[in-house]
């Protein structure tokens, strides 16, 4: 006898997905709380057991947290960030900081060859953003147009895969960024950002890769101080 392969999918991995699209597409917020267990039966129209374990799996991989008592809280965008944040708490800022200079400087070169004026206009205006942020002493505005700028950066490379896996670490960067560079007042340094701005106008890879080094370098040798 052989078995007829069904074209649906369980009712769980379709929830599954739908619970991480609204989270990958940025309709739950990190470290925002979700909709209650109430809410999302009816809106999906699952009972209780399917919901939950739906949620079980994406709390398994890190993308949600369930507080007892509290609810359930989204803590990262995708499987790998998940998976990220867990392995952070194994290794520390400097691991971190080590990841970020192998990623950085080769989006720093590939920007530098293939960025286009468009890209260059909108990290020009992150950095003005970043800037007005750190002079108004907000943090969390400083820390998303730093992290944005970083973005458009590993976006101008024009290498797709680079840029995916940039954006993957993105909640464990930002993170890193709220605890060293807000924290400890070097915020708006010049290398790794204005200086890496001018050298990827230049297109000057080998500039723009110096400015990056230069800027995550300091940043290890304070961790290692």
């Amino acid at each position: 006898m052989s078995l007829t392969p069904s074209h649906r999918e369980p009712l769980a991995q379709e929830v599954t997905g739908k619970l991480r699209n609204a989270i990958s597409s940025g309709l739950w917020a990190v470290n925002e709380r979700i909709p209650s267990e109430q809410e999302l039966m009816k809106e999906l129209g699952v009972s209780r057991g399917t919901l939950r374990e739906s949620v079980k799996s994406l709390a398994h991989v890190g993308m949600l947290e369930v507080l007892r008592g509290d609810g359930t809280y989204v803590r990262a965008t995708s499987e790998i960030a998940g998976a990220t944040q867990k392995l952070i708490g194994q290794h520390g800022n400097q691991h971190v900081v080590e990841v970020r200079l192998a990623l950085d400087t080769r989006a720093a070169r590939l920007a530098a060859r293939n960025a286009t004026h468009a890209q260059k206009g909108e990290m020009h205006a992150l950095l003005a953003d970043r800037r007005r942020a750190w002079e108004e002493k907000d943090v969390a505005g400083w820390v998303a147009h730093d992290w944005g700028f970083h973005v458009a950066v590993a976006r101008a490379s024009a290498n797709p895969l680079l840029a995916d896996l940039y954006e993957s670490f993105g909640d464990v960067f930002r993170s890193n960024l709220e605890h060293h560079g807000a924290g400890q007042g070097t915020g708006c340094a010049r290398e790794g950002h204005e200086d890496l701005l001018a050298a990827i106008e230049a297109r000057d890879p080998d500039a723009s890769m110096a400015t990056v080094t230069a800027n995550l370098n300091s940043c290890l040798n304070e961790f290692r101080a």
